[in-house]
């Protein structure tokens, strides 16, 4: 038998950084991006963060968890201070910097400036971009959900305005990631690049799966949610 069997007995005993490295690899790849902040009275904050989820178009929205109270979570205090934050996703010739945006900073320090990154704005957008990334967007806070289990909290918002380089953008919406030479994690500090395979059709039963057509879809299952 080529598998290991991990039971909560064995995870138990597991010194806690290789736990937390084993956990967090059982997702699999998930999405690079930094989350850009500025507080009020000014003071930028980029944190690099893998858990960003779609949740829906119509309104759009997305979420991303944040990690247990450590007493220093200068990104949710400055989104909950302001409404306002960008997600930027992270890109082959920048990922080192936007991992290093993961170190303990203080509060007054600039991770755009301690990681060499850029800081732009939009008119209307309070919280900066990454300068760098290829496809980014504000974002309105519109809820915090506490997950009591592990004292974590799920943070929910809108998205406002993007900004997505117009070589990724196919005629039927769908944006092509590839091209923009985007990064996925695993585990907690494992970087690779996709290779896409295919996109196919929209499913249906007793139906062979073929190569995606965005005129075989039904009008009312295109751009599904």
């Amino acid at each position: 038998m080529n598998f290991k069997h991990i039971t909560q007995e064995t995870l138990a005993a597991m010194e806690d950084r290789a736990r937390a490295h084993f956990i967090n690899s059982l997702s699999g790849f998930k999405s690079a991006n930094l989350i850009a902040t500025k507080s009020q009275n000014g003071l930028c904050n980029l944190a690099m963060i893998s858990s960003v989820v779609h949740l829906g178009a119509a309104p759009a929205l997305v979420g991303f968890i944040m990690r247990p109270d450590n007493g220093e979570r200068h990104t949710l205090a400055n989104i909950i201070e302001t409404n306002s934050y960008t997600i930027n996703q992270v890109a082959s010739d920048f990922y080192r910097q936007a991992h290093q945006t993961s170190a303990s900073y203080l509060k007054t320090q600039n991770e755009f400036d301690e990681t060499n990154l850029t800081a732009h704005y939009l008119d209307g957008v309070h919280a900066p971009f990454v300068q760098q990334s290829q496809l980014k967007y504000a974002v309105k806070l519109e809820q915090i959900i506490p997950i009591e289990l592990n004292g974590t909290q799920f943070v929910i918002g809108e998205i406002k305005q993007i900004l997505c380089h117009k070589t990724a953008m196919q005629s039927d919406g769908y944006i092509d990631i590839e091209a923009l030479n985007t990064v996925c994690v695993s585990g907690l500090d494992a970087y690779h690049t996709a290779q896409g395979l295919s996109r196919l059709n929209y499913a249906k039963p007793g139906v062979e799966t073929t190569e995606y057509q965005q005129d075989e879809l039904p009008k009312d299952q295109r751009h599904k949610n």
